[in-house]
């Protein structure tokens, strides 16, 4: 194989090389390209300074094998920011290369002809019309270090606003993303109000979602001031602060700002302050008024709130020791879990259900049926890394076998094992 030793690679070398390699002759190579042969040849003697990207475009559509290094050597001798902005464009929608696509965004703003927080602009502004969410996750970072680098702060504020924006939605990595969030708390006056609404409402769910109330209530107070109009969003952020104060067991604010919260005129608003106060009554210990509301709600309740209802009743029932209710309760499983979607707190609640249906199996000798759905408790609880709620699984689970008596064989044992510690069979 030829080889360019001793010195950086340009484009007549790679050319050269790509010829010898495969024993082509300039018009073997013209027809390959389509590129004329005077040009090929200039390109090869190297007194073309600069080609035209067309002109490299077609040589890399010949050899696919050799775009990166073509692209890389291109990118060193072309100022032209419209050029670059085209050979950016032609890495995103052919190559899909996110490192080969971040030299070239940083080319882009080290660019001299242009100010620094204009290609900083430019480039975030092509950033968000980009529709991989990977390659545009690339781009943000180059976006966050050039502007670190310069001490341009509203570029730093944007750019990791929206590399948050994107990374939360990856739940195995929900904790981490949060943290991440927590970052742009230093930046929030270099972002636009809008911008500041996003983020606070955003980190006020993403909080809820990972079981860090008290800074749900904090971002979801502080992004409530800054927007004064109404919105569905808004609504959803009211009530991850409402649930915030149900889990920390401030009944008494649940219920003052559910009297706020029943002012918002969206569809879902009705059912889940209802839903809401009655989960508040089964806290506070109130079954008798509870569990009627409940019951009721159950059958009248959109899909989306059903399962966790059922979780509500469920550890009543389990409470109760009403193992009949139970059994009513899970004979509509199919009709419950049919379209619920996912998300962080559906997994958490299908943790939950399984936890309960578990409960439930082992109470009555159903043995086989109850490993099997504390083992499904886990593996929801896995997509989401759940460590507190698998803990908790596994404390009920063996709190079951010791109540009633029961001795597992190594089969059942090793099942838990798997699901517990996420290790492969």
């Amino acid at each position: 194989m030829v080889d360019i030793l001793n010195h950086n690679k340009t484009i007549s070398d790679i050319i050269f090389q790509l010829r010898k390699e495969k024993n082509l002759t300039y018009a073997e190579l013209e027809e390959l390209t389509g590129v004329g042969k005077p040009v090929l040849q200039k390109l090869e003697k190297g007194s073309t300074k600069r080609p035209e990207f067309k002109t490299v475009k077609a040589i890399t559509s010949a050899f696919p094998e050799a775009y990166q290094e073509l692209i890389e050597c291109y990118i060193t001798i072309e100022n032209r920011t419209e050029v670059l902005y085209e050979v950016l464009q032609d890495v995103l929608s052919s190559e899909k290369k996110p490192a080969l696509a971040s030299k070239v965004a940083l080319r882009l703003l080290e660019n001299p002809s242009n100010e620094t927080e204009d290609s900083l602009q430019r480039l975030y502004y092509f950033t968000q019309e980009v529709s991989d969410s990977s390659l545009r996750l690339e781009l943000y970072n180059v976006i966050v270090k050039y502007s670190r680098k310069h001490g341009v702060m509203n570029y730093i504020a944007k750019g990791l606003l929206q590399k948050y924006l994107i990374e939360r939605a990856d739940f195995k990595r929900i904790d981490q993303s949060f943290q991440q969030g927590l970052e742009i708390v230093h930046y929030t006056d270099f972002l636009t109000n809008d911008e500041n609404v996003i983020y606070h409402y955003r980190m006020a769910l993403h909080a809820y979602a990972t079981k860090n109330y008290r800074e749900c209530i904090e971002f979801a107070e502080n992004g409530l001031v800054l927007e004064r109009m109404q919105s569905e969003l808004k609504a959803r952020v009211h009530l991850s602060m409402i649930n915030s104060h149900l889990v920390l067991k401030n009944y008494n604010k649940v219920e003052e700002l559910l009297d706020v919260f029943e002012k918002y005129e969206y569809d879902f608003v009705y059912e889940a302050a209802k839903i809401t106060r009655g989960i508040t009554k089964a806290r506070k210990g109130e079954y008798d008024t509870a569990i009627p509301q409940l019951e009721n709600l159950l059958e009248k309740c959109s899909q989306q709130y059903r399962l966790h209802i059922v979780d509500e009743l469920l550890e009543i029932y389990l409470k109760m020791d009403n193992l009949d209710a139970c059994s009513k309760l899970l004979e509509k499983e199919n009709e419950i879990m049919s379209t619920c979607p996912d998300s962080p707190n559906a997994c958490r609640a299908k943790g939950k259900y399984h936890r309960h249906k578990g409960h439930y199996q082992l109470t009555i000798g159903v043995i086989d049926e109850g490993v099997k759905s504390f083992a499904s408790s886990l593996q929801y609880l896995n997509k989401i890394n759940a460590f507190e709620e698998k803990d908790a699984c596994m404390r009920e689970f063996f709190y079951c076998l010791t109540k009633n008596s029961i001795i597992l064989n190594k089969e059942f044992m090793d099942i838990i094992y798997i699901m517990a510690y996420n290790v492969n069979e």
